[in-house]
């Protein structure tokens, strides 16, 4: 089966997990709404689907979502949900998916306060509009919601009964790259934050790592696939949002 994956074109943001995901697991798949709209493709694919008709199903809310054969699956944890068993990137048991699923909504929370600290007063205004809010919003974050969130993830590492290093089981999951995402986007968007609290999170540093020289993670990283990060998508450097 070839995926087809819906999302932005220009930025990373919620849909990276789930390139993470697809490139991991090798599978074949189009970044629709990057390709040039002849042929069906590109941005207006993406919203023909938003958009709904009589002859398609029920319409996501938002990208991202995942086209895989007559199925349309939407929300980023929905989506890893579906492809984790499919491409042994989850747990075999039932409390072992559940499980997984479980950390990868919190993911999702912590994605939702980073997204926060430049828009705190709602996406539909700039940032330029907000941004004593947001420098209230940032120091809140810094000083308590990212140590409480990266705190859990260290800790859900550390009690990890197989000991391998990874959040669930002795074996790579959907969710351990997921928090390589979300420690390399907040080295962008919070550096100096980061730097001083990485000695806190030596578990999560080590899996940063270890994802990032996996082969075909490391393949992707390097290629153009791979988008940069911006001050567009979810994990954006301000400076004047850290001291």
């Amino acid at each position: 089966m070839r995926y087809e994956l819906y999302y932005w074109p220009s930025i990373q943001g919620r849909g990276e997990f789930v390139r993470l995901a697809l490139e991991e697991a090798g599978a074949a798949y189009i970044d629709v709404a990057r390709l040039q709209p002849k042929g069906g493709n590109g941005m207006p694919a993406m919203f023909r689907l938003l958009q709904g008709s009589p002859r398609l199903p029920t319409p996501s809310f938002a990208p991202p979502f995942l086209k895989a054969g007559k199925l349309i699956i939407g929300q980023t944890a929905n989506i890893l949900l579906y492809l984790g068993p499919r491409h042994g990137l989850a747990p075999r048991t039932d409390a072992g998916r559940r499980w997984t699923h479980q950390l990868q909504l919190t993911v999702a929370d912590f994605v939702n306060e980073i997204h926060d600290t430049h828009h705190p007063l709602g996406p539909g205004l700039y940032y330029e509009h907000q941004k004593a809010a947001a420098r209230r919003r940032t120091d809140d974050f810094r000083r308590h919601r990212l140590p409480k969130f990266l705190g859990y993830f260290e800790h859900v590492l550390k009690d990890n009964p197989r000991r391998r290093g990874y959040m669930v089981g002795s074996s790579l999951t959907y969710v351990d790259l997921s928090v390589f995402q979300l420690v390399e986007g907040l080295r962008y968007a919070f550096p100096k934050t980061m730097k001083r609290a990485e000695r806190r999170y030596p578990g999560l540093v080590a899996l940063h790592d270890k994802v990032a020289a996996r082969n075909r993670i490391a393949a992707y990283l390097a290629s153009a696939r791979r988008l940069p990060f911006s001050e567009e998508g979810i994990f954006r450097h301000y400076p004047e949002l850290e001291r």
